[in-house]
């Protein structure tokens, strides 16, 4: 009798086992079809199981943060690190958040901690970058750039973000060379000159920028965002048509132009 109890339970425990992986693997599915709802509903299943399997908490906070659910993605987060301290994707993912949420300098403290968990992941190296960019650290961020930029450099926008952190640095050439191939990998050269453009701005190399803004404004003679910019760079060099074509823009509902009236007074 005893045997057949304990053969019984051990049949038991391995379709509750059988069961329990075809929900990590159901979970799984759903995640990759952007059915986040029922993922976290199979992975709940799951973790009250399996309360310390760190992937399956990992796509559980992935699947909160696709949902904006960010406090319940935060917890997994920081349940994942309170098991494996040195799970580089919990720091990174609570990084990302602090981010998005414009909180760069503990964005930043994440991220290096991420960093050095995992030296070669692309996106953990990438957005470090951007988010030494936003703290103004712009050689930290241009290095951190390049690092990335040897483990993928067909990325359009890591060449626009390092473009901007060289030209903040006074980097004249490497600025150019960065840019230029952010034009060329951008899928549409047109919005790739019209980024630069507005970059180039930004950091005071008018000429450059003004010659991108011309570019749009020949395939495009409506683009009124572009004909904004283009009268900004003319003001600024003292040419006084720029001013007309800022007010021309803000006459016909450019936002950007309405908001640098100011230039011409």
């Amino acid at each position: 009798m005893l045997r057949k109890f304990n053969i019984s339970f051990l049949i038991f425990l391995v379709l509750l086992f059988s069961s329990c992986r075809s929900e990590l693997y159901e979970a799984e599915d759903f995640f990759s079809e952007k059915n986040y709802e029922k993922a976290i509903g199979s992975l709940n299943t799951y973790l009250f199981f399996h309360v310390t399997d760190i992937k399956a908490l990992h796509l559980r906070a992935r699947s909160y943060e696709e949902i904006g659910e960010i406090k319940e993605a935060l917890a997994d987060y920081e349940r994942i690190i309170s098991l494996n301290p040195e799970y580089a994707q919990a720091h990174a993912g609570i990084g990302k958040i602090l981010f998005n949420q414009k909180e760069y300098k503990e964005a930043e403290l994440r991220l290096l901690r991420a960093a050095k968990y995992d030296p070669a992941d692309f996106e953990i190296l990438y957005l470090l970058g951007r988010t030494l960019l936003q703290n103004r650290n712009f050689k930290l961020a241009d290095e951190f750039f390049q690092k990335a930029k040897e483990l993928n450099d067909q990325h359009p926008r890591l060449y626009f973000y390092q473009g901007m952190a060289r030209a903040y640095q006074g980097d004249v050439l490497g600025c150019a060379a960065s840019f230029n191939q952010y034009v060329k990998l951008e899928p549409d050269n047109l919005v790739g000159r019209y980024n630069r453009g507005f970059a180039l701005m930004k950091v005071g190399y008018l000429e450059w920028a003004l010659e991108d803004f011309e570019a749009v404004l020949k395939e495009y003679p409506d683009h009124l965002e572009a004909l904004a910019k283009k009268g900004i760079c003319l003001a600024k060099m003292g040419d006084s048509q720029g001013c007309q074509f800022i007010q021309q823009a803000a006459s016909k509902g450019s936002d950007y132009a309405l908001n640098h009236l100011d230039i011409c007074s």
